[in-house]
């Protein structure tokens, strides 16, 4: 159903080196200074907002990120809290709810934005 995310930052290069931290890998940049990050066919992206205003995160917006395992996720959101993220919320672990069993992460980045590192166990 999507083909990409893409957040706005005030300082892309702090963002970068936090995503490249959280992703353990470095993102590519274009000659607009946008960042992209690829995985299983989705692409992640940073960028200064294109109309010149400043850029601040969704309020009850949550970005997720679909993850192999519940250790990947917790390797991710340690990654990202030594990055410079915060970690928000509960601790990683499963929770069940109406959309089934998931272990869950949750961090926000140095812009604001809401991050969600998840696992979906076999059912």
């Amino acid at each position: 159903m999507f083909s990409h995310v893409m957040v706005g930052s005030n300082d892309v290069e702090r963002s970068k080196n936090f995503y490249d931290a959280l992703f353990g890998k470095e993102g590519r940049s274009d000659d607009k200074g946008r960042v992209a990050y690829r995985h299983n066919g989705s692409v992640f992206m940073i960028s200064k907002p294109i109309n010149g205003e400043p850029a601040h995160h969704a309020n009850g917006g949550t970005i997720g990120f679909n993850l192999d395992s519940p250790e990947e996720v917790d390797s991710w959101h340690e990654r990202g809290v030594q990055a410079g993220g915060q970690a928000i919320e509960d601790p990683p672990g499963y929770r069940e709810n109406a959309f089934g069993k998931l272990y869950l992460a949750y961090l926000r980045d140095p812009d604001g934005n809401k991050l969600c590192g998840l696992h979906r166990p076999a059912q």
